[in-house]
């Protein structure tokens, strides 16, 4: 059993029992997907070069504060999950969150109490663990693998620690008990599914046919705000927030997206607009951060996958964005 004792301090030894090239390349990948996540410009609502978004609290320093904390943890999530392969996975959760908290008081200390990276921890942390497990266990890292195993992390923690909350303790609490959204607990548990079956397919579209990272990235994010129940947008503008925000995304994507005629300057008018109305999609950012992270890893047929785990997205605007 490991001891969650080892990983109380950031002197924690980057000693692996894996390869340590292996935990260290799955760190790149993380710390790369934020790096680029927070560089991508005009990002609505975000923080970006641009501006700090609908945020006066953070800016992008603030944010590469933080980015350095997490960037020495990702080889451990990596490292606990190698080092708990054999342990079920429906087990593993207990065991990697104390490392979650730890992060996350780093991150806190390092941005004097901002909350900067909270649902990456969340996220990229589980990816990571995923992807030391498999390589533990001598299976190919492939994105349907990794997001598999994470969903088997979270297996009924919606139902545990949302359903079965009597009081509204954090927001995500009470939004769902309000709406039934279950932001990114809902996520991991669907395995990323709006990641697999809307950000990736988007991706790897646009990258084969030869756009730069830049527009590519900017035309998955539109995908991501016209199909993701934001939670951070229900938490700043309610049901209106968040509908604002999809109907927004999608009439740019209808109409071309970034790939319209001054499709950059629109977007920069979306970024106006959600900054005006004090609206900050983190939820989608943090989708996107996942999309960057699980483009690094090679993908099998992924039909399948996505036909299992799509139930729930609003198929109107699948079709409505289809070809886009």
């Amino acid at each position: 059993m490991i001891c969650t004792s080892e990983l109380s301090t950031s002197k924690y030894p980057l000693v692996s029992a894996c390869p340590a090239l292996t935990a260290d390349l799955v760190a790149e990948y993380a710390s790369g997907a934020l790096l680029r996540e927070l560089m991508l410009t005009p990002k609505p609502g975000l923080v970006d070069r641009r501006n700090s978004g609908a945020h006066r609290d953070m800016n992008i320093s603030t944010f590469l504060k933080s980015a350095r904390v997490l960037s020495a943890w990702f080889p451990r999530f990596f490292d606990l999950g190698y080092r708990t392969s054999r342990i079920p996975a429906s087990h593993f959760l207990p065991l990697v969150r104390p490392a979650g908290v730890l992060c996350e008081r780093e991150m806190l200390e390092a941005t004097h109490g901002i909350n900067t990276h909270k649902g990456a921890i969340f996220s990229l942390g589980l990816l990571s663990a995923a992807a030391g497990r498999l390589q533990a266990r001598g299976m190919r890292c492939t994105r349907e693998r990794i997001c598999t195993e994470v969903a088997s992390f979270c297996t009924g923690l919606v139902s545990r620690e949302l359903a079965g909350t009597k009081t509204a303790v954090t927001a995500g609490h009470r939004i769902f008990r309000m709406y039934g959204l279950a932001g990114a607990r809902g996520e991991a548990a669907s395995g990323y599914c709006t990641v697999s079956s809307v950000a990736l397919p988007v991706y790897d579209r646009l990258h084969a046919v030869g756009f730069c990272e830049n527009t590519v990235l900017l035309q998955v994010l539109l995908h991501l705000f016209a199909v993701n129940s934001d939670t951070n947008l229900v938490s700043r503008g309610g049901l209106a927030g968040l509908d604002y925000v999809r109907e927004y995304a999608r009439n740019l994507l209808v109409h071309g997206g970034v790939f319209a005629t001054g499709g950059l300057q629109n977007i920069a008018t979306f970024d106006d607009e959600l900054i005006a109305r004090n609206l900050s999609p983190g939820g989608s950012a943090d989708l996107l951060a996942v999309t960057i992270f699980l483009v690094r890893f090679p993908t099998s047929r992924m039909e399948d996958f996505c036909s299992k785990n799509a139930e729930g997205l609003d198929r109107k605007v699948e079709e409505a964005c289809a070809g886009l």
